[in-house]
């Protein structure tokens, strides 16, 4: 952590130094014609360019920062084999296509990390939610490029927090020995990878988009803890990259459950460099869930 925020240092000096080059090109310059002082600016396509990339450099950190510090307090350590596997009953397996594969750090793989998504195709960038039979938030699918990429907070795109809550979201707080809450409202689709589609809904209180998903879950997002936002992350670097990407997630219940057994997530870029096949369990260590109603209790 101290490293990521040495980084983040390092890249607001270098911020810092771009605005100051950027006002440099915006001082007047005084010329004198018969006798009278000239106001003029040098270099207005260059200061104009500048200003274009600290803007947008800016809204990238404000994202990263953002989602580097969430509320989260407490570590963010990947749930055991065994509380893993709670989730996998017969019916939740009989939803995955293919083998599943323990990765050691909190999820498993599925079919060998292979997915049948097409991504082969030509078309413009687009988001959609659907709901199961139940009416609850089932899956998400998008193709994404460059241009769906969302770098501005919420709040400055009037997406931010709500009170809203998807069912089964019955918070516990000031828990130990991990997260400190139970859960977030957590999404299908992302806001950091469709929020720059107008048309789509990235707030918190989509109920097509939104469903409640343990802390860890959501939130996790190391090499060696994987939680949702950890695959997210290889796309957004794709997609920041100029890659096109097809992504789909699924939530996986069992029988009438209002709360999700896991995630199942899928990508895959037109170029083939970036594909996964991934089931990402909606545990926490510090706390066990009755996924048919949402309560929680403290297991610290």
């Amino acid at each position: 952590m101290k490293r990521k925020f040495r980084k983040f240092w390092h890249w607001l000096l270098v911020a810092v130094i771009l605005f100051v080059v950027a006002s440099a090109f915006q001082r007047p310059v005084s010329s004198s014609q018969n006798g009278s002082t000239v106001q003029t600016t040098q270099s207005t396509d260059q200061s104009n360019s500048l200003k274009s990339a600290l803007n947008q450099f800016l809204s990238y950190w404000h994202h990263y920062y953002r989602s580097n510090s969430r509320g989260t307090k407490g570590t963010l350590t990947p749930p055991s084999q065994s509380l893993a596997a709670s989730v996998l009953t017969t019916n939740v397996r009989s939803q995955l296509s293919g083998n599943l594969e323990w990765n050691g750090y909190g999820a498993y793989i599925v079919n060998n990390n292979q997915t049948n998504l097409n991504a082969r195709i030509s078309s413009a960038p687009y988001a959609v939610n659907k709901l199961d039979a139940l009416g609850r938030p089932w899956r998400g699918d998008a193709w994404l490029n460059r241009t769906t990429r969302q770098y501005q907070s919420r709040e400055s795109t009037g997406n931010g927090a709500t009170e809203w809550r998807p069912a089964g979201f019955l918070q516990a707080t000031n828990l130990t020995n991990g997260p400190s809450h139970a859960y977030d409202r957590g999404h299908l689709l992302g806001y950091a990878l469709v929020g720059g589609l107008n048309y789509f809904d990235a707030s918190e209180s989509n109920p097509k988009n939104i469903a409640t998903q343990t802390a860890w879950a959501n939130e996790a997002r190391s090499s060696t803890s994987t939680g949702q936002n950890y695959y997210e992350g290889l796309v957004r670097k794709a997609l920041d990259q100029g890659k096109q990407v097809r992504y789909r997630v699924t939530d996986i219940y069992d029988g009438n459950a209002k709360v999700p057994a896991g995630a199942h997530i899928e990508a895959k870029s037109k170029d083939g460099s970036l594909e996964f096949n991934v089931f990402v369990p909606n545990v926490q260590r510090n706390i066990s869930i009755n996924y048919a109603t949402g309560a929680v209790s403290k297991t610290n």
